[in-house]
């Protein structure tokens, strides 16, 4: 679980994040959506440590970030799990090597289990017996397999993920949205999302938070979401007032 109480974050005078509280769930799809400059990538990178708060607090399992020394917090890291937006794989590094990258960073493992413990997260993403290829021999969809194999290897207790399906296809993005779901699940990790994939919220939001302008204008999940009187969300999700005024200048034709 990750609570966060009364974020605030600002650049020069212009303030981002306007008091953001809201807990996601162990065990959940958490997503974070919002217009482009809404403030929700800012508040993902307060969330991983990349940027600090200017106040408020973020509590991992009942643990406050602002609280922990340097030695806390690089354990903290060790337990977290990121999928970045363009899988940001490294082009000279064949599959196999990109998931062994964490773990023989952080891992105390021998090379052995090392080994073995890369080539079971790709078999668990479905990409058995291409450990040797390099990412430029492979789709986009494995490339973004591959990067979610990584982003297990050590276990994770908190996985976070930018823009998981940018840049692919429709029956990829539901193939990784279903992956993502099922790790999350079997890991029993607390997955945060952020994305403006209308089809991945209505498939994933167990738990969706919509910034608005730096507020959290609304929260709830993915069933709340079609019922949900929350002119802003509408606009967002469903964009309402688009569609309302195309079928009334449809009539009037």
């Amino acid at each position: 679980m990750i609570r966060l109480e009364d974020i605030h974050k600002s650049f020069d005078q212009n303030e981002v994040l306007k008091g953001i509280s809201t807990v996601f769930e162990t065990g959940k799809t958490n997503l974070i959506i919002g217009q482009s400059g809404s403030g929700k990538t800012v508040l993902l990178k307060c969330i991983i440590g990349l940027l600090e708060p200017d106040s408020g607090d973020i509590l991992y399992d009942n643990r406050r970030f602002a609280e922990m020394g340097q030695k806390e917090r690089t354990n903290l890291r060790s337990e977290l799990g990121m999928l970045f937006q363009g899988s940001a794989l490294f082009d000279s590094l064949t599959v196999e090597e990109n998931v062994l990258f964490p773990l023989r960073m952080f891992s105390e493992l021998n090379n052995k289990d090392k080994v073995k413990r890369a080539r079971y997260c790709l078999d668990r993403v479905g990409l058995k017996d291409i450990y040797s290829q390099f990412p430029s021999e492979i789709s986009g969809g494995m490339q973004k397999r591959a990067a979610i194999a990584r982003a297990i290897s050590l276990n994770p207790k908190y996985l976070f993920c930018d823009e998981p399906n940018s840049g692919l296809d429709p029956l990829t993005s539901i193939k990784i949205d279903e992956l993502i779901m099922d790790i999350t699940k079997e890991y029993k990790m607390t997955t945060i999302i952020n994305t403006h994939d209308m089809n991945s919220v209505v498939t994933m939001g167990e738990k969706i938070i919509f910034i608005y302008q730096g507020d959290k204008e609304w929260e709830g999940c993915k069933e709340d979401l079609f019922y949900a009187k929350n002119e802003k969300l509408n606009e967002f999700v469903f964009a309402s007032k688009f569609f309302q005024k195309n079928t009334e200048n449809a009539f009037k034709e």
